[in-house]
């Protein structure tokens, strides 16, 4: 059995789970560093972290970013934001290639587990450690992984889902990219929950793309499509605020209900309004900046493990103190 823990922080309600793919504890000792780190580390030099995010274009980014802008003020160490524009696998497996031999740590939310294990095999092989954030990739050989159980926050957004809508009703998902391993294992997990439920139908899932015009616009059309349609789940930041909007403009708050993912602007004022029932936090700062100092840990010969970043869970009853 999985243990759960509960806490309070800015009065939402806090779950942490250990995260799905459990990584052992590893210490420095017991991995093959690299010549050149190996002289860094042993002559107290800066450390160069890089922190690769899956799409720095994303409404996302900019918080993970702070959080390895915060990291970068530590002592003795040099903390980079990185990764491509859009979600191209190509372009981040370039990008880390180029950068690799400036790499003492590397950080990587991969825009595909499948296309970017074998880099990370690659990196760790040439004696860099690798660890996971914000998206994990079981596939590969990192060491541990930072954020946030996406199965579990899944789970937690089905269940919200189905709490609003008192067990019965028509959902439609809404994803940015349907095919990446963060978005299969939150719906995989929204699915699960809203199983649980015989009056509620899971319609389809929604592939938005990432462009936020398109994004309204999908949305538009599919709920135009199925009148019927009462309830939407958005498995991340940047489809919750257009199904919102959607749902505002149209006069059907209360009618058709919201559940998504993150703190945005636009998000939170959606959630003070009542138009979004609820929204899932992440602690995206969080991951960001842990990102950097488990890399730094390790490499300073502490032992590290995998650290989840909790499911935030707010509603109209405790948006405002996120507001503050």
């Amino acid at each position: 059995m999985r243990k759960f823990l509960y806490a309070t922080v800015a009065s939402a309600t806090l779950m942490l789970t250990a995260p799905a793919a459990m990584a052992d504890p590893v210490n420095v000792s017991d991995f093959k560093l690299a010549p050149r780190i190996a002289e860094r580390v042993a002559s107290g030099e800066p450390l160069n972290i890089f922190v690769s995010y899956h799409d720095v274009s994303n409404e996302f980014s900019p918080f993970v970013r702070s959080g390895v802008e915060r990291a970068d003020k530590m002592e003795g160490v040099n903390a980079r934001f990185i990764g491509p524009v859009g979600a191209d696998a190509d372009a981040q497996i370039s990008e880390i290639e180029t950068l690799s031999s400036q790499m003492d740590g590397l950080a990587i939310s991969s825009v595909s587990s499948d296309a970017l294990a074998p880099l990370i095999n690659r990196i760790i092989a040439a004696g860099i450690p690798v660890i996971t954030y914000n998206t994990d990739n079981g596939e590969s050989d990192r060491l541990v992984f930072a954020g946030q159980d996406l199965i579990q926050s899944g789970r937690e957004a089905g269940k919200l889902m189905a709490d609003v809508l008192d067990g019965k009703g028509r959902v439609i998902i809404t994803t940015l990219d349907a095919a990446a391993q963060w978005s299969l294992d939150r719906e995989s997990g929204a699915r699960e929950a809203l199983a649980e439920h015989p009056g509620i139908e899971v319609v389809r899932t929604l592939n938005t793309g990432t462009d936020p015009q398109e994004i309204y616009a999908a949305i538009e059309n599919a709920m135009l499509a199925d009148s019927k349609i009462t309830g939407i789940l958005s498995l991340e930041c940047c489809s919750t605020p257009p199904a919102g909007e959607w749902v505002d403009r149209n006069g059907r708050v209360g009618d058709i209900k919201v559940v998504g993912f993150d703190l945005l602007d636009q998000t939170v004022e959606l959630v003070s309004k009542g138009v979004v029932q609820a929204t899932i936090d992440q602690a995206p700062e969080r991951q960001g900046y842990e990102a950097v100092n488990l890399l730094v840990s390790f490499l300073g010969g502490k032992t590290i493990d995998d650290l989840d970043t909790g499911v935030g869970i707010y509603t109209p009853d405790n948006i405002a103190e996120v507001m503050k």
